[in-house]
């Protein structure tokens, strides 16, 4: 049995919340009910919750401020964000790998965030809740954004820039970052593409590959076209996708 405590403004989203959580989420026990972000602290401090569903926009003190209220060693739960936000800010989720819910909270998106949660190693959310911030922050500069990548059990933060490319195989993405070193995720290609589709550099050229068209140098008609790119790397392109690749590239050169 895991234990949670519910963080909202509004009394009808408490219970709701709560009334879903015990109809579909037999595994979690809602300790407590609390209606702003103090008096949600002074419950995390009592019942040592492992789970806190948190919801972002209330009077006085937004969810996101939650680190103001706590060192870093006593951020030993995990978060759900319940929001209201648009696209862009849920895509800032997304980058720092940071689960929410979406308002009006469906209960099939409960369940799979609840076993998400069930499912993931305990660990500290300072980094990604710092990320998250910086995320929101960043709006359209690209450049300040931070991207989180799961690796067992801890989290890498990188910013666009210092991936060169990211080669897909099978269930796993491999990253080649322009410091020459690489990380291995337990993430298909596809979760990639998706989840940096925001960022106009990052370019899905083959099947197996996506690439920072900032780094690349140069495209090599030879051995069925590739694109060789910083630290010397290369990534197969598609044959219907080199006039694109061409055109993208021209594009951010512009």
């Amino acid at each position: 049995m895991h234990t949670c405590i519910i963080i909202d403004d509004e009394p009808r989203a408490r219970a709701l919340l709560q009334a879903m959580i015990e109809q579909y989420c037999p595994q979690l026990q809602v300790l407590a009910l609390c209606e702003d972000l103090p008096s949600g602290v002074k419950a995390i401090h009592k019942h040592k919750p492992s789970l806190v569903f948190l919801d972002i926009e209330m009077p006085g003190h937004s969810g996101l401020e939650i680190l103001d209220f706590f060192n870093p060693e006593e951020v030993d739960y995990r978060i759900i964000f319940t929001t209201a936000y648009s696209e862009y800010a849920l895509q800032a989720f997304r980058f720092s790998a940071i689960d929410y819910l979406l308002k009006p909270i469906k209960h099939s998106q409960l369940i799979e965030a609840v076993e998400r949660f069930v499912q993931t190693d305990k660990q500290s959310q300072v980094q990604q809740l710092k990320a998250l911030q910086q995320n929101l922050e960043a709006r359209t500069n690209w450049e300040e954004k931070r991207i989180a990548l799961p690796t067992g059990h801890s989290l890498h933060f990188l910013k666009p820039n210092e991936i060169v490319l990211i080669k897909g195989e099978a269930a796993y993405s491999d990253f080649h970052l322009s410091n020459g070193t690489k990380v291995l995720v337990s993430k298909n290609l596809k979760h990639f593409e998706e989840q940096l589709a925001p960022l106009p550099m990052f370019y899905r050229c083959h099947k197996s590959y996506i690439v920072n068209l900032h780094h690349v140098v140069r495209y090599v008609k030879a051995d069925g076209g590739h694109l060789l790119l910083t630290g010397n790397l290369r990534a197969m392109v598609s044959i219907e996708k080199v006039n694109e690749t061409m055109e993208l590239m021209n594009r951010l050169g512009e």
